[in-house]
This record gives structure tokens, C-alpha cells and sequence, in this order.
């Protein structure tokens, strides 16, 4: 065991040392500059930085990828074969994004944003885990990217109880929606902002066991504050439905199965009293009405509409299994960004489709269109399916797998996971930034962590 444990911590030294020849500071330091890039654009955007900083990310984040593969060279199969895997699921969803603009005669440029709108997570989940790390570095970049999330959160009561923010006065959005943190000002910034602070949260919570676990429950307890306060009541439905799905994952294993039944029944009770006794919960009301929700009930109607209204648009067969082409249907690209960024875009060749238009149509003419984005019929999953057909679905279902299996290391980190799955069946969050590549941040730490602890032991980091 001695002699084992010297030759994992050799490798290791070799590893530090030949990256520190190559240029290690310089990729890891552009690792964490491209991560402020997306997560801090919304914000300075606000500030009054050309709008064209919300696009300095999906340049920055592929660079930063590219210096860390080429400067850096990792001796660990397992990291070795974790990202080979992930670039080669990259490579499937670029041949599906191509083909597809090609099929439906889309624009070079809408195929280039709407795949990175989708691999960016991936892209820079490659990044993080492949970097070969002493302890001393990892503690030093994890400790900077969990100070952008304190950032976040920070910043989420100072515009609550300093700046005041929900009693300001913007047309389209209501008071509570005004609280978004990092992601000040944008149309669904304050669930965006909820999900990274729940999300940091947990990680905070049941991982940074070095901190004292007052202080893990206090910044427990003010992300929850933040979902009430920011009214983002679909992150803790998004929450609940995705530990829900890891106890039918883990019903192989009775024990766990068990301990998640009880963590889910307490949690459960606990939220119902609050949705019964407190009026801040009284937001939770719009979506308690079970008329709306039979199969000619009208949420059902509105979340389906794509279903029904992208395949009249069909020209062939190949539509089936390439869609109506990257940016043509109801994901993030088609449904908002080619309209809000026409200026910039419209000279690169973007191109839009009708159908957008047409849901968007549906939308205004239901009643229950303004009510809340949980009936919205944009959605992420309805996106990759309109833009890119079966085989996009295919591709990027093939990225999240690979994600799932080689490096989600524990139940938490595939909890994470599937929240974005349920936050796909609800808006276009699986093409929101901030909020994806802060998913995608956390579980690259964890990973690093994990491989770190198989060669310096099983302490808390």
C-alpha cells in the first residue's frame, strides 16, 4: 500500500511539473477569465458595456479550452479517457448542427450559435476536469470560482434590502422578478439567479466540509430566502421533481432509497405547511388548479403547441430527424436572441423561420401565456427537437450520458444534472449560461476533487 500511494503521488508530481514547463498558470487563469465572461455579462451589460459582451464567452470559453488541451499534457487515463469521450460527443452534436443547417438552408452563423448555445457547458466542463492539479492549485482556482457565486448571492440582497430593485419601475416585469443577482437585468434572470444560488448552495452545504456547518446553513438558508424574495418558485418545483428522479434511479440500492424517501417526505411536509400558513408561498397558488392540466386543459395545450405546429412545417422526411434547422423553431437562439440581436446578427447571414412567430402567436392568444414560463411551449427540450430533430436530441442525450457516467462522481453531481433535465421541461434554461456552465463549473470541481483525494487521501478539501 506504501509503495502504491508513492507511485500515485509521483505520477501526480510529474504530472504538476511537466504542466508548470508548459504554461499551466496561463490556461488555468483563462479558464476562470472565461467563466466571469458569461457569468458576469448580463451585469455589466447593465452597466453600460456594449451588448456585445453578452457574446465574448462563446469566443472566450473554446479558447481557454483549446490553450488547457494543448499546454498541458495529463498522464491519468481516467481523466484521459473522460475527455476524449466528452470531445468526441462534441464532434456528433457539430455533425448534427451542420447537417442540419444544411438540410434546412439556415444560416452559417445560427448554426454556430446554436451550437455553442448547447456544447458550451460541455466545452468547458472539458476544460476544468482536464487540467492535472496539485492540491495547493485546486483549492486556489476552487476558492475562486465559489467567490463568484458569493458574489452572486451578495449581490442578490443588496438589490433587495439596498438598492430596493423589486420597487423600481420596468415594463414586463413584475416587482419580485427585479431580484437577480449577477444576472441583472434580463427577462428570466431572477429563476436563472435562483438556480445558481440553490445550486451553489447544496454544493456549499454538503460538500465544503472544511467550513463549519453554521456558516454551510446560513448560505443555505439565504439561497432559499433568495427563491422567495426573487419569487422563483420553479426552482424549488425543478428541485423537488429531480430528487424525485434520483430516488427512482436509486431504487436499486435499498438503503439509499430509503434515506431519500425520508429526506423527500420531511422536505415535503415542510413545504406544504409553508404553502398552506405563509403568504409568501401564495405565489405557488397559480399552478395548484388541476382544470388546466387534463388533455384538453389549457397548460397542456400551451406546453405542447410545438408538437403540434413544427411538423406542418416538415418539407420531408429528413425534417424528422434534422428538425427545421438550428435557430428556425423555439429554443433560446430562434425564440429570442435572432430578433433581440438582429442588428449584429442579421449581417452575419442569420436566418429565422416562420414557426417562431407562429408560437409565439399561440402564446399571446392564451390566457395562461403571461401567467408563468412553467406553460411556456419555449422550452429547451422542445428546442433541440424543433431546431435539430431526433438525431440533435440523440447527440446532446449522448453528451449528458457521458457526463452522467464518467463524471458525475457521486449522487449529488447527478443530482445537479437532473435538475437541468427538469428546468429543460420548463424554459430555455438549457441554453441560458450563467446558469448551465455554473452546473457544469461545479460538477468539474467535484471531479477534480475526487481524482485529487485518490492520491492524497480521503480528507475533506
Amino acid at each position: 500500500m506504501i509503495n502504491k500511494n508513492k507511485s500515485l503521488n509521483l505520477t501526480q508530481k510529474v504530472e504538476i511539473d511537466h504542466t508548470k514547463k508548459r504554461g499551466f498558470i496561463p490556461s488555468s487563469n483563462l479558464i476562470l477569465l472565461a467563466f466571469a465572461t458569461a457569468f458576469f455579462s448580463r451585469i455589466l451589460d447593465t452597466a453600460g458595456v456594449p451588448a456585445t459582451i453578452n457574446f465574448l464567452h462563446f469566443i472566450s470559453i473554446p479558447f481557454a479550452c483549446t490553450i488547457t488541451l494543448f499546454t498541458n499534457k495529463s498522464r491519468n487515463k481516467e481523466r484521459l479517457s473522460t475527455t476524449n469521450s466528452i470531445i468526441v460527443g462534441l464532434f456528433l452534436l457539430l455533425a448534427v448542427i451542420i447537417a442540419s443547417a444544411f438540410v434546412n438552408k439556415a444560416g452559417l452563423i445560427n448554426a454556430l450559435l446554436d451550437f455553442m448555445l448547447l456544447a458550451e457547458p460541455f466545452i468547458f466542463l472539458v476544460s476544468v476536469i482536464y487540467l492535472p492539479l496539485s492540491l495547493a492549485k485546486f483549492i486556489k482556482i476552487k476558492n475562486i470560482f465559489l467567490s463568484f457565486f458569493w458574489i452572486h448571492l451578495l449581490l442578490v440582497f443588496i438589490q433587495k434590502y439596498v438598492l430596493r430593485t423589486d420597487t423600481w419601475e420596468w415594463v414586463g416585469m413584475e416587482g419580485a422578478d427585479r431580484i437577480q443577482g449577477v444576472f441583472f437585468i434580463s427577462g428570466s434572470g431572477h429563476v436563472v439567479g435562483c438556480s445558481v444560488s440553490l445550486t451553489f448552495a447544496l454544493y456549499y452545504l454538503l460538500q465544503g466540509k472544511k467550513s463549519p456547518l453554521w456558516l454551510r446553513g446560513l448560505i443555505f438558508c439565504a439561497a432559499m430566502w433568495n427563491i422567495i424574495i426573487a419569487d422563483g418558485k420553479q426552482v424549488i418545483l425543478a428541485f423537488m421533481l429531480a430528487m424525485i428522479l434520483l430516488f427512482f434511479i436509486r431504487l436499486n440500492n435499498i438503503i439509499v432509497a430509503l434515506k431519500y424517501t425520508f429526506i423527500g417526505t420531511i422536505l415535503g411536509l415542510i413545504f406544504w405547511w409553508c404553502l398552506v400558513n405563509l403568504s409568501t408561498f401564495s405565489a405557488f397558488n397559480t399552478w395548484i388548479r388541476p382544470e388546466i392540466y387534463g388533455l384538453d386543459g389549457e397548460a397542456t395545450l400551451l406546453k405542447t403547441a410545438p408538437f403540434r405546429i413544427v411538423p406542418t412545417h416538415y418539407d420531408s422526411i429528413l425534417n424528422w430527424f434534422f428538425g427545421l434547422g438550428p435557430g428556425h423553431s423555439v429554443g433560446r437562439l430562434g425564440g429570442w436572441m435572432l430578433r433581440k440581436y438582429v442588428d449584429l446578427l442579421a449581417p452575419l447571414g442569420s436566418t429565422i423561420h416562420p414557426v417562431t412567430k407562429e408560437i409565439w402567436g399561440t402564446v399571446g392568444r392564451s390566457w395562461l401565456g403571461d401567467q408563468s414560463s412553467m406553460f411556456s411551449p419555449l422550452f429547451g427540450w422542445a428546442g433541440i427537437w424543433g431546431d435539430l430533430g431526433l438525431l440533435g436530441l440523440a447527440a446532446y442525450f449522448y453528451l449528458a450520458f457521458l457526463v452522467w457516467k464518467k463524471v458525475c462522481v457521486n449522487d449529488l453531481m447527478k443530482f445537479f444534472m437532473l435538475t437541468v433535465f427538469v428546468f429543460g421541461c420548463i424554459f430555455s434554461q438549457l441554453e441560458e449560461p450563467g446558469y448551465m456552465l455554473s452546473v457544469s463549473c461545479i460538477i468539474g470541481i467535484q471531479y477534480q476533487e475526487s481524482l485529487i483525494k485518490k492520491t492524497q487521501g480521503d480528507e475533506p478539501i
